[in-house]
């Protein structure tokens, strides 16, 4: 077990949303300071329509349009109350929170969803959509911060996992960041969200689908991400970095400007079945590769961290593998790839770098980025090696 326990305290506010507090180790219990603000109650849940076309559900949330857009600081909701600002957050500090969104694509209700609808027929958005502040302090990202706090976030991104996945209906738990404009964020304050929903997504539905099919053929002895995590580590030359428990690397076939997979060497489905030392080393190199994206170029690089757990389906989840997948539409320093016709309309990248250069540019990034020591396997670097 490992000793990085947070305190976890849940509360209520106003409008009845669940807030819980997850509380760096060491800093003893805390007592919840009540909602004061005279809010409404929660907004008319969106619904769900079927599209036949595709086979693939839409969540129409029309209650979003009226959401809280790039606030000034002295009107965040993320950050603690004041007496100017009374945020979302009711306590004067926080170390790591996590919410029920205010205007949630799906929810609040959890509840089974049909295979299909009819035509013209819809069904409510069930499902759950949250927010996971990253700290108090308004200016930062998620890089920059102390591994105790990181370490922190994973536990919370483990504790929600598993309770979202006990929800009634729930089919996929997503934990994402957006960071930076360029990507579409709505609020500067560093966080990321957790979406339960109660489908399986497309894009999960494509690589479980993939991913299902090589399981199969190799009998249930490999998963596919596994198979190719060993191909990279053996040619090496896309390799990031290696450590005792998690490696990352840049596909072979990879789509985006910038695009590393962070992959754990054992299987595992979710951040709930990682042990406690391997969310210790995930902090970790996980920390690093925000810190060696940055270092890139002179300015912020905007990113999508999207955490791949699999379906809790049961034809998908055998197969299906805990993974990262960290893109950014950056090509240049002052470039930024636009998904037209070709991406946009079907799907099919073309990437403007190789895979090999931005390996070996983000190798050197990262490897010059230091957070804490982690035990490695024998022959592994953090920093990366490279093969011949």
């Amino acid at each position: 077990m490992s000793p990085h326990s947070p305190h976890v305290t849940s509360a209520r506010l106003a409008d009845g949303r669940e807030l819980i507090y997850f509380d760096d180790p060491g800093t003893g219990p805390r007592t919840p300071v009540p909602d004061a603000r005279p809010l409404a109650g929660r907004a008319a849940p969106g619904h769900v329509r079927y599209d036949e076309l595709s086979g693939d559900w839409v969540a129409v949330a029309a209650h979003r349009q009226s959401r809280t857009h790039l606030p000034p600081a002295d009107a965040c909701p993320l950050c603690p109350t004041t007496p100017a600002n009374a945020s979302e957050i009711p306590d004067p500090d926080y170390d790591v929170i996590v919410f029920e969104n205010r205007f949630p694509s799906l929810g609040p209700d959890a509840a089974e969803l049909p295979a299909a609808l009819p035509w013209g027929e819809t069904a409510p958005a069930v499902g759950r959509c949250e927010v996971v502040s990253f700290t108090s302090s308004h200016t930062g990202s998620f890089g920059e911060l102390p591994y105790e706090r990181a370490r922190t976030v994973v536990e919370a991104w483990s504790h929600r996992t598993a309770a979202l996945s006990a929800l009634p209906g729930v089919r996929q738990v997503f934990p994402f960041e957006n960071r930076g404009a360029e990507i579409g964020v709505t609020l500067h304050h560093p966080h990321g969200q957790i979406y339960a929903y109660p489908y399986v997504t497309p894009r999960a539905a494509q690589l479980g689908a993939v991913a299902r099919r090589f399981y199969d053929d190799a009998g249930g002895r490999q998963t596919l991400l596994g198979s190719l995590l060993d191909r990279e580590r053996s040619a090496g030359e896309r390799m990031v970095l290696e450590g005792g428990a998690f490696s990352a690397y840049v596909p072979f076939a990879a789509r985006w400007p910038l695009e590393v997979h962070l992959v754990p060497h054992r299987q595992v489905a979710d951040f709930a079945e990682l042990t406690g030392a391997e969310k210790d080393e995930l902090a970790e190199v996980y920390l690093r590769l925000l810190r060696g994206l940055d270092a890139l170029y002179d300015t912020p690089t905007p990113y999508i961290a999207a955490w791949h757990q699999a379906p809790l389906e049961a034809s998908l989840r055998p197969a299906g593998r805990f993974h990262l997948q960290l893109t950014s539409p950056r090509r240049a320093a002052d470039k930024l790839k636009f998904l037209a016709g070709s991406e946009a309309a079907m799907g099919a990248f073309i990437n403007d770098t190789t895979p090999e250069e931005v390996a070996a540019r983000l190798r050197a990034a990262v490897g010059a980025q230091p957070v804490r020591p982690v035990a490695a396997e024998p022959g592994a670097d953090l920093a990366g090696k490279a093969h011949a």
